[in-house]
C-alpha cells in the first residue's frame, strides 16, 4: 500500500483553551508520521482500509508567551510524556470530500478513542491534505484544568489540524498498491 509521509513543516496543530481572562492559543508545526492509503481516480479508495500514525512533540507547542509556555509544558509533563500521538483506525465517507475519521489519541500516557469529521483533499496523485477540528476534555486524559496564577483554565480545548502528506519521490505510481512501503 502506498505510504504518504506527513510533511512536518507544512502540517500544523492549533490548540485553543479558554480562561477567565483571555484565550490561550498554542500552535505547532513539526507533525511527523504517515498515512497508508490507496488513491484511485483522485479519491481515497476505502475498499483497502487506510491506516496511519502521527506524532508531535509537546515542547513544540507555543503560545508566544514564555511564561504560559513554560507552565503549559510543566502541566503537560512534557519531560515524562514528550509526544502526543494519533493512530488512524478507519474512515467513512460522508460526502463532498468529508469523512468520519476514527482512531486513538495518546496524551500524557492515556489513550482514548475518538471519531470526528475531516476534510480530505487528494490534490494530485502524490499529495493529500487533511483538515479537521475537534473538542477534547483534558480531564479524560487524567489532567486537571490548570491554573495560571489566579486564572482558571476551562477543561475543554479546541484542537484544529491541517496535515499535508506526500508520497516520497521514489515511491513510483501511487495507484500501484505494492509500492511506497518502507
Amino acid at each position: 500500500m502506498p505510504r504518504y509521509r506527513i510533511v512536518p513543516q507544512a502540517s500544523q496543530v492549533w490548540i485553543d483553551a479558554h480562561s477567565m481572562l483571555h484565550p490561550i492559543n498554542t500552535r505547532t508545526d513539526g507533525l511527523e508520521g504517515h498515512l497508508d492509503v490507496v488513491v484511485r481516480d483522485g479519491q481515497v479508495d476505502l475498499t483497502v482500509p487506510p491506516s496511519g500514525r502521527l506524532s508531535f512533540e509537546v515542547e513544540r507547542l507555543s503560545s508566544g508567551n514564555r511564561f504560559e509556555d513554560r507552565e503549559l509544558h510543566r502541566r503537560l509533563d512534557a519531560r515524562r510524556f514528550p509526544t502526543i500521538d494519533g493512530v488512524l483506525a478507519g474512515m467513512e465517507p460522508t460526502g463532498d470530500g468529508r469523512y468520519d475519521v476514527s482512531g486513538t489519541i495518546t496524551f500524557r500516557g492515556v489513550t482514548r478513542t475518538y471519531k470526528d469529521a475531516m476534510e480530505v483533499d487528494v490534490t494530485d496523485g502524490r499529495t493529500i491534505r487533511l483538515r479537521g477540528r475537534a473538542q477534547f476534555d483534558i480531564r479524560d486524559f487524567g489532567m486537571d484544568p490548570p491554573r495560571l496564577l489566579f486564572v482558571r483554565v476551562e477543561p475543554q480545548v479546541d484542537v484544529r489540524v491541517e496535515i499535508l502528506a506526500q508520497l516520497p519521490d521514489d515511491a513510483g505510481d501511487p495507484g500501484d498498491a505494492g509500492k511506497g512501503e518502507d
